[in-house]
């Protein structure tokens, strides 16, 4: 049996979209069910300026990983995830999940499983930058 994962990377440039939609192209999927993160302008009452996204060299191990558990635990046709890493801005894409089903309900509950697995296991780490002038490390060790 073919892996139901199409597309899983880290990278440095602007994410796509419809790259990650084509990933999942195929006429047998009635559902996809696509997450995108973006950067906001706040978080937890304080204004953010700006982030920088590091990942352990195990990353992309780590986030392939997720993927194939996802794609096991769930009926789905495809999976795909591609995450930011370096200095992102305002409204910048900063990940994109998506997956493919035969019904909507199989595919929101992967895409559920997918980011919350990503965010919880895969070592990317956040430094948010405030406009304040402080700073914060979000999810290191």
């Amino acid at each position: 049996m073919t892996s139901a994962v199409r597309l899983v990377d880290l990278r440095v440039t602007p994410l796509d979209v419809a790259e990650v939609l084509a990933a999942l192209d195929d006429d047998a999927s009635g559902g996809l069910v696509l997450f995108v993160g973006r950067v906001r302008d706040h978080d937890a009452g304080k204004g953010v300026t700006g982030l920088d996204y590091s990942a352990h060299p195990s990353a992309l191990d780590r986030l392939r990983d997720v993927c194939e558990r996802v794609a096991a635990a769930h009926e789905v046709h495809g999976v795909a995830a591609v995450h930011r890493v370096g200095t992102l801005g305002i409204g910048d894409i900063a990940v994109v999940v998506a997956t493919t089903s035969a019904h909507r309900g199989d595919s929101f509950a992967a895409s559920r499983d997918l980011i919350d697995t990503l965010k919880a296991e895969v070592p990317i780490w956040k430094h948010q930058r405030f406009g304040d002038g402080t700073e914060e490390w979000v999810g290191t060790p």
